[in-house]
């Protein structure tokens, strides 16, 4: 029998044995089973500005976890190897929640302030995420989660009142756009709004030649996250070809600043990344 995953908004109908689009989640004898609770891909220091967070707290480093895992697909993806790969398909090792703060807190002594949920979409197998911050929290640590925001509030709110800080991936501001990445925009702007309300959330568009890099569209998006709060931090950054992204080149240097510019019209802290 089919059962129907209800973690994001593609609400997969997996029959035994399937995986839902997101490679996480899988149909195990009529149970959704989270598959990557646990199976970690990628842990290391880094700087926090790498999330990227500018405005919170600068210069300090943080532990940073990723699994496997995505419920969009974007032909760009940086993260591809691991975003792309379902459980059976991911070199992974486990750590426990436990293990996870415990290894954040040994830790401080060389600056680190806390887990980052990172590299793939952690939100898939939000449960970890939710299960680990708690204990992060509990050694007086932070908690920072990088997400694209495609999911619903009650995912949201499971792991929101642990958050500290959000990097959301707003990939544009049109609806047309997010379809042919697999996702929803109204989805991504609720869950922004939300969160807004709750934690520090700086934003980062992607600026793809061809693809959203017009000034009307920067305007647009500039003009709704200013609705939100105009002092929420809008990273603009240069997309690099990649993985199944390789028919054109990296985006102007220039256009990324024009494009910092035009949102500094409705903005107070516009950054630019990858130039």
């Amino acid at each position: 029998m089919k059962e129907t995953c209800t973690v994001c908004m593609h609400r997969c109908r997996l029959k035994p044995g399937q995986f839902g689009r997101c490679g996480a989640r899988k149909n195990v004898n009529g149970m959704l089973v989270c598959e990557n609770y646990g199976r970690v891909t990628a842990l290391a220091l880094d700087p926090i500005e790498k999330k990227p967070l500018s405005m919170y707290h600068p210069g300090s480093l943080i532990l940073s976890v990723g699994s496997f895992g995505c419920n969009l697909a974007c032909p760009f993806c940086q993260n591809f190897d691991i975003s792309m790969k379902n459980a059976d398909q991911a070199e992974t090792v486990f750590l426990s929640p436990e293990k996870l703060a415990s290894k954040a807190s040994e830790l401080r002594k060389r600056g680190n302030i806390g887990v980052a949920y990172t590299y793939n979409e952690p939100l898939v197998g939000y449960e970890y995420v939710r299960d680990a911050a708690k204990i992060v929290r509990q050694y007086g640590m932070k908690n920072v989660l990088v997400t694209n925001g495609a999911f619903p509030e009650a995912v949201e709110n499971a792991v929101l009142p642990y958050m500290d800080a959000m990097n959301i991936d707003l990939k544009g501001i049109r609806q047309e756009y997010y379809k042919k990445l697999g996702g929803d925009l109204e989805t991504v702007q609720r869950f922004i709004r939300r969160a807004a309300d709750h934690c520090h959330v700086e934003l980062t568009v992607l600026i793809v030649p061809g693809e959203n890099d017009t000034r009307e569209e920067m305007e647009e998006m500039a003009a709704w996250i200013a609705s939100v709060d105009p002092e929420i931090p809008l990273h603009v950054s240069r997309f690099y070809p990649r993985w199944r992204m390789m028919d054109r080149g990296a985006t102007e240097v220039q256009q990324v600043y024009r494009l910092a510019e035009t949102a500094r019209t409705w903005l107070k802290y516009v950054f630019t990344g990858n130039c």
